[in-house]
């Protein structure tokens, strides 16, 4: 029975060493931890192992041979170099695949963006000079008309008719290459 007292003493002579701890160094403790993780959760997870060890260590506190926010540092600092090391150490996590994701076929290929963007290379070419030099102008620099009249030194009328029809003449051109492209595909 009088081990069970001294025992429970001693507990709460521990409890009470942690706490003020706790109350002097916590705030201390927490922004270097979270200075050196970044993330506030993995810091305050930190401390309280940092507590931890110093609950299960308390001669270490009350020995006198050094500085006890120098020993909880350290211990919090070789804590936090055990996290990373760790995690270096194990390959990245990767989330469970269900059957159903694992069944979903590719839904996007990019040979057919290759494939159009040579269409519409081909059907660029068959254009005039003129309908091109529009076309870049508006489409590729993304000058207004205003600006792509005073850049090809002719009047804004003209530049939106050459637009219209250039646009024109590549929907033709693009929808009949297109189509003879997939079905020969086919």
């Amino acid at each position: 029975m009088a081990g069970t007292r001294s025992s429970a003493r001693q507990g709460a002579a521990d409890e009470a060493l942690i706490r003020t701890l706790y109350e002097q160094h916590g705030g201390a403790l927490l922004a270097y931890a979270v200075r050196l993780t970044g993330d506030r959760a993995a810091a305050e997870d930190v401390v309280q192992e940092t507590l931890i060890r110093a609950w299960r260590n308390p001669d270490v506190l009350t020995n006198n041979r050094g500085s006890v926010r120098g020993w909880l540092l350290t211990v919090e600092r070789n804590l936090i170099t055990d996290r990373f090391r760790a995690r270096a150490a194990r390959p990245a996590e990767v989330a469970e695949v269900s059957e159903e994701l694992a069944t979903v076929p590719v839904a996007h290929d990019h040979a057919d963006t290759v494939v159009e963007s040579l269409v519409m290379t081909e059907a660029l070419d068959q254009l005039s000079a003129d309908h091109r030099a529009v076309l870049r102008s508006i489409y590729f620099q993304r000058l207004s008309v205003a600006e792509t009249a005073e850049q090809l030194g002719i009047p804004a009328g003209t530049v939106k008719s050459r637009a219209h029809y250039a646009l024109r003449a590549l929907k033709q051109s693009y929808t009949g290459r297109a189509g003879t492209l997939k079905e020969a595909a086919v």
